[in-house]
């Protein structure tokens, strides 16, 4: 006589413990690879194959993977120029600056030595490379007119859709060294919109920032109620007054150039 055992199939795991698992696994692979990303941040000044030059190529191999050589090459052209619009404003101040460091899929990283002088100065740097990255958006813009080709009109929204997020106003992003200069306490608010986007557009290098920002941008809450806090983040009225007219006309100017080169796609 033998009779046919069957095991009945496990339930299915509840929501809460699939969200708890990829969660789970998402912060492994981030403090693996925020542990990663500081060695070679630490390592990249000693290594000369990672000047500027090599960086650069090394990121257009790997945005060509997805994008293609003649986008990929344009984008990091874009990145620079964006990035050398922070390294002169902080020679400008007198702090010391490497040449821009470029990361795939990341962007790019100035070194300073130190911090600069005050959150004016802080708010001018951090505003230079959108502004000067704006500025080299126009030349793709130029390219699009005179010839029709849409790659360049594509490199043009790309560029001013960077520089446009760069504005977000939350540490460590341009917005929020701007904000230094206006309101800390639109840190808060930046850090709510990137936690909105992250939950719209989920992926690694948002959760990334969101990192990073919250820790930096929790940092420097803390201390800015001391002695030395309140001397960096005193910025005269006229000064303030100036980076908030610079910031909200970048903003809007780049909110209409995004509008004038987007590309309409049809599927079919």
């Amino acid at each position: 006589m033998s009779s046919d055992l069957q095991t009945l199939p496990a339930p299915p795991p509840s929501p809460l413990k699939r969200i708890g698992g990829a969660v789970a696994a998402i912060a492994l692979v981030l403090a693996k690879f925020a542990a990663k990303f500081k060695a070679i941040l630490l390592l990249a000044p000693k290594v000369k194959l990672l000047s500027t030059s090599a960086t650069m190529l090394v990121s257009v191999a790997a945005y060509s993977l997805i994008w293609g050589w003649q986008f990929a090459f344009g984008f990091v052209l874009l990145l620079l120029v964006h990035e050398m619009g922070h390294v002169i404003q902080l020679r400008r101040e007198g702090v010391p600056a490497s040449a821009p460091l470029f990361i795939p899929f990341l962007g790019a990283v100035v070194g300073m030595k130190k911090m600069p002088e005050d959150a004016a100065a802080e708010a001018r740097v951090g505003l230079a490379g959108p502004v000067l990255g704006s500025i080299g958006c126009l030349v793709p813009l130029a390219i699009y007119g005179a010839t029709g080709n849409h790659l360049f009109q594509a490199l043009a929204f790309t560029g001013f859709f960077l520089n446009l997020f760069n504005l977000l106003p939350v540490v460590p992003l341009d917005g929020g060294r701007a904000m230094a200069a206006l309101s800390p306490w639109m840190w808060f608010v930046g850090f709510a919109m990137l936690v909105a986007a992250a939950i719209a557009f989920p992926n690694p290098i948002m959760l990334l920032i969101l990192l990073f920002g919250g820790m930096e941008g929790w940092r420097r809450w803390k201390t800015r109620k001391t002695p030395e806090g309140r001397r960096y983040y005193a910025v005269p009225p006229s000064t303030r007054a100036a980076v908030a007219v610079v910031y909200i006309g970048l903003a809007v100017a780049l909110g209409v150039a995004m509008d004038l080169t987007h590309l309409q796609r049809s599927i079919g």
